[in-house]
């Protein structure tokens, strides 16, 4: 990572270099705003450590150019004048923080971690999108939120390891478009994907379903039948709902993923089977292992890697995006007026992206015109009286971000450090937001 620092002082500028470098941070310096523009342009520069006073120009006025030549630079600003009026200018000019001298250098190593970290994610997501355009793989993935973008990255890392992978989520989130994804980004993708519903199996016939059967095994059997496993052979399993397994089946689950052995139903002769386990499912398999509802070596078998999708109340900032790409997949012509994508942004949508996808279809069936407004819309999204969105958008995106720092508050359960890490900020803004958006601490 390299990082450029920007102060007047040498002596400043001695003691965070040698402190970064020690870290294994790439340093450049500058001692003025006019070398700090000149060097930004000339390195590749991944986070800017910039001082407020300086001689010949002030830190507002660097960063505001920083973010001319690059919008998406970071920058944390670094002030002896710790005033409100001064953190709020930062804030509004794009600063990812501001610090007061003298610098706690921990806490500032801590920020630019989770910097770095967050680079680490956006590189990630970018190359997840080149090889779905590259390749034309039959996925599409709608990441503009830091949840998504992280699952996103968290699908990467997982693809080329065979380890199992257990997907959470809500019911209409996506989990079995992140399996897909992570089978089309692994080594087996040219080896079959194959998918079991766990809830749609009759409980006498899982074992079949998931092991095959010989001809006579039973009556109806009238041909060997290859179960999912042997289906699934060098490929990828995706055991959806898995939560739904009856406790019969989960021991003999169990066994044939320690062993990678199977037996058919009726048949004498194990089979050995090379398969990528995926599984997916809404239910708390943690606290069902608890409650003694699902085998705890079973879910500590399956729970290697985990990808935990968060549900689109969560991230509604991404509905504008959804809505596009909806529109694009039906063909539709349909443009969406503001207070109906207000309407939309405020209903919780407890059927997530599925039923996002659902009234859409609705709604573009049944206008009589391409120009959707509020009438157009269903009656429990039209009549839905949640957070009032009324208000010029400053005041409606405030009200936006105050309620992502409410759900991000109640997530943790009110513990700031890890709120704060949820929603990719600092602790020190995070303080500083609720503060000035007037969001409680909870107790």
């Amino acid at each position: 990572m390299n990082i450029l620092i920007v102060d007047d002082e040498p002596l400043q500028r001695h003691l965070l270099g040698g402190f970064l470098k020690k870290q294994g941070y790439s340093v450049v310096e500058a001692a003025n705003g006019n070398e700090a523009l000149t060097r930004f342009l000339h390195h590749p520069i991944d986070l800017v450590l910039l001082d407020h006073r300086m001689p010949d120009m002030n830190g507002d006025e660097v960063l505001a150019r920083i973010k001319q030549h690059n919008p998406l630079a970071r920058v944390i600003m670094i002030t002896a004048y710790g005033a409100v009026d001064t953190a709020v200018r930062t804030m509004q000019l794009g600063a990812e923080d501001f610090l007061e001298k003298p610098v706690d250098l921990e806490k500032l190593l801590a920020r630019i971690r989770t910097i770095e970290e967050q680079l680490y994610i956006a590189d990630d997501v970018a190359a997840v999108t080149e090889t779905i355009d590259a390749e034309a793989l039959p996925v599409r993935m709608i990441a503009v939120s830091p949840a998504m973008q992280q699952v996103l990255s968290l699908a990467l890392r997982a693809a080329p390891s065979p380890w199992t992978v257990l997907i959470q989520g809500e019911t209409g989130t996506g989990k079995e478009l992140i399996a897909r994804l992570i089978h089309q980004l692994s080594p087996r993708k040219e080896g079959p994907y194959v998918t079991l519903n766990c809830a749609a199996v009759p409980e006498g016939l899982f074992e079949s379903e998931l092991f095959g059967h010989e001809k006579g095994a039973f009556t109806g059997a009238a041909n060997r039948r290859r179960g999912v496993f042997e289906q699934a052979h060098q490929g990828t399993l995706l055991l959806d709902e898995v939560g739904e397994l009856p406790l019969t089946v989960q021991a003999k689950l169990l066994r044939a993923l320690q062993e990678n052995t199977i037996c058919r139903v009726g048949g004498e002769q194990p089979l050995s089977v090379d398969v990528r386990i995926l599984a997916a499912t809404n239910r708390d398999l943690k606290q069902m292992a608890a409650a003694g509802s699902f085998r705890e070596d079973l879910y500590f078998r399956l729970n290697v890697l985990t990808v935990d999708i968060p549900p689109l109340r969560r991230r509604k900032e991404e509905i504008p995006a959804l809505i596009r790409f909806f529109l694009d997949k039906y063909r539709s012509r349909a443009v969406f007026d503001d207070q109906a994508l207000s309407q939309l942004t405020k209903y919780p949508f407890p059927g997530n992206i599925r039923e996002l996808e659902h009234i859409l279809q609705r709604t573009i069936t049944l206008a009589r015109s391409p120009n959707i407004g509020l009438r157009d819309l269903p009656p429990e999204i039209r009549e839905y009286r949640g957070q009032e969105s009324e208000g010029d958008l400053n005041s409606r995106l405030a009200e936006m971000e105050r309620q992502m720092l409410i759900e991000a508050l109640e997530r943790h359960n009110g513990v700031q450090t890890r709120a704060a890490e949820a929603l990719g900020i600092s602790e020190r803004v995070l303080r500083y937001k609720m503060e000035r958006l007037d969001v409680g601490k909870k107790n």
